[in-house]
């Protein structure tokens, strides 16, 4: 893959993302940045919409389905990997980081596995209303929990783009952690459930082979006794029993520009927005 043109698609999503979109106080702005995933999305396929209805207002999760590769028998039985990433924000912030940097790799991802499909199908799922309590992802995945839907992994894209090699830019929400991951913030975490682990070591593996620092925390009991592991669109995936991975820059516990107006384009490490991109591409490709 052309490491320079995947770069410039990113940046190109991030330019239509990042603006104030909160739902209920960034109207015009959510409208646009949904309208804009869903014409992005719909070039692969058609967009579903999946509605939920909070306060008596009716909400939007955006759905395109990607069949697995045309010779893989029975594909269409295969359970998909679901690939989710939330594109509202927190009122005041444009959100460069939180989240269009996961929306863009979204749409990336879309294209990636459109054009060379993979052995499982791939769903790629914009959630609303992350930031008002993980709503959209919740009544989705109670929706596929109910319909008894399997899923092969649950992947959420959450804050992509920020890094920083200075000593003591990284930090954790356990001091113990502290002595077993690095200190530098420059690299992508995977924290997933337990049985998930299998997919957090062919993730990482792969993930590094493409040059990007990588680690992987497995955490019991739905990150019960690590709340901070909660904190984005794959807890209610792990609360209905789903194998499940939050892939992470870490948020807060680096980057100093969460949910303020600051968090835009230019703090953001695009070089390394785009090796976590193909890292994933790649990862994905060997689940």
């Amino acid at each position: 893959m052309d490491l320079s043109q995947l770069k410039e698609r990113l940046l190109l999503h991030l330019r239509q993302i990042v603006r104030e979109r909160s739902p209920y106080l960034s109207t015009g702005g959510h409208f646009y940045v949904q309208q804009y995933v869903r014409q992005q999305l719909s070039q692969w396929g058609i967009v579903e919409i999946h509605k939920f209805q909070v306060g008596g207002e009716v909400y939007q999760n955006l759905i395109l389905n990607l069949p697995a590769i045309a010779s893989r028998k029975n594909s269409a039985k295969q359970a998909p990997i679901l690939i989710g990433a939330h594109y509202d924000a927190v009122p005041g912030s444009p959100g460069a980081d939180d989240n269009a940097t996961g929306v863009a790799v979204l749409l990336e991802l879309a294209r990636a596995f459109a054009e060379q499909p993979i052995s499982h199908p791939i769903r790629l799922v914009a959630f609303d209303l992350e930031e008002y309590g993980l709503l959209g992802s919740s009544a989705y995945a109670a929706d596929l929990w109910q319909q008894k839907q399997q899923l092969r992994l649950m992947l959420s894209l959450e804050m992509l783009g920020y890094s920083d090699d200075a000593p003591g830019s990284q930090q954790y929400p356990l001091p113990l952690l502290k002595w077993l991951y690095p200190d530098c913030g420059n690299f992508l975490a995977l924290i997933g459930n337990a049985i998930a682990i299998p997919d957090l070591l062919r993730l990482s593996y792969k993930i590094r082979k493409d040059e990007v620092p990588c680690e992987w925390l497995p955490v019991p009991n739905r990150g019960s006794i690590l709340p901070d592991t909660r904190r984005s669109d794959h807890a209610p995936f792990w609360d209905r029993g789903y194998r499940a991975v939050l892939v992470t820059d870490t948020a807060n516990l680096r980057n100093p520009h969460y949910h303020q107006l600051s968090d835009r384009i230019d703090t953001l490490n695009l070089d390394f927005l785009t090796g976590v991109c193909n890292g994933l591409i790649h990862g994905i490709s060997c689940l």
